[in-house]
């Protein structure tokens, strides 16, 4: 049996709403633009008993919110991976949607790099990082940037009619617009040595099946890629899939890493 000897309360950077610290695995969250640790909660409660699952609580939101965004993905990622040392006594796969998605691909050539055992990365909802986009929307006015949010329907429409709410989470948003739009990767880190298994809505106006295809381009070992019916935010809408498939995907690999 696994003992964590990581620590028992949640941090600023990570929240751990269920806590298994027996569990053999881990699954790390990593919230889109504008999301927040919270976004996982549902994840936390649905998964079996065999993962523990951690989400990741940016700065400048929520209870963090007194502190600066971060906004060079490349940067988010090294403030990722150091808050995710303390916590790699069990393997961990990484899940992140849409900027999280990127964002677990940087995070995981970082562990990689640092021989932390990682069993693989989800990404939802992201184009592959070889198939960047000239996209400009953190630099237009808020009107803008709220009918981009509209459009992607990831947020509840009456905080986008309420101006004190909007006030309070535009700053954030935006810069986490900004963070995702001018990723690039990085010449001779641009690969990982564990599975990527892709999550992507038929639908989604900001990756077409090409651009999740390409993931395969990413990894040198398993690709898999799960097409769902829906936009960007397919995932709210299909649950009761995308856990199963989650569940399959870290016992699939594990199994394979005890094998080998």
């Amino acid at each position: 049996m696994y003992k964590s000897a990581a620590p028992e309360r949640s941090s600023l950077w990570i929240r751990r709403f269920q806590p298994s610290p027996a569990a053999p695995a881990q699954l790390v969250c990593l919230p889109h633009a504008g999301g927040s640790a919270g976004y996982f909660l549902p994840v936390a409660r649905a998964m079996n008993t065999s993962v523990d699952v951690l989400a990741v609580q940016y700065p400048g939101r929520q209870d963090r919110a007194a502190e600066p965004c971060v906004e060079d993905l490349h940067e988010l990622a090294d403030l990722v991976v150091r808050e995710l040392r303390p916590w790699s006594d069990r393997p961990l796969t990484l899940f992140g949607h849409s900027l999280g998605a990127s964002l677990a691909f940087e995070v995981a050539v970082r562990l990689e790099r640092e021989g932390i055992e990682l069993q693989g990365v989800i990404a939802s909802g992201r184009r592959a990082p070889s198939r960047p986009r000239d996209e400009y929307v953190h630099l237009l006015d808020d009107r803008a940037l709220i009918r981009d949010m509209e459009r992607l329907s990831g947020t509840d429409p009456r905080m986008l009619r309420d101006p004190e709410i909007l006030e309070m989470i535009l700053p954030y948003v935006r810069s986490d617009y900004k963070a995702a739009e001018t990723y690039r990767c990085r010449p001779g880190a641009d690969s990982i040595d564990r599975p990527i298994l892709v999550l992507t809505g038929d639908a989604d106006p900001h990756v077409t099946t090409a651009e999740a295809e390409a993931w395969a381009e990413h990894t040198t070992a398993d690709f898999s890629l799960r097409t769902f019916a829906g936009g960007h935010f397919f995932l709210n809408d299909h649950a009761l899939s995308v856990i199963p498939a989650i569940n399959a995907f870290i016992a699939g690999h594990r199994s394979m890493a005890n094998i080998a």
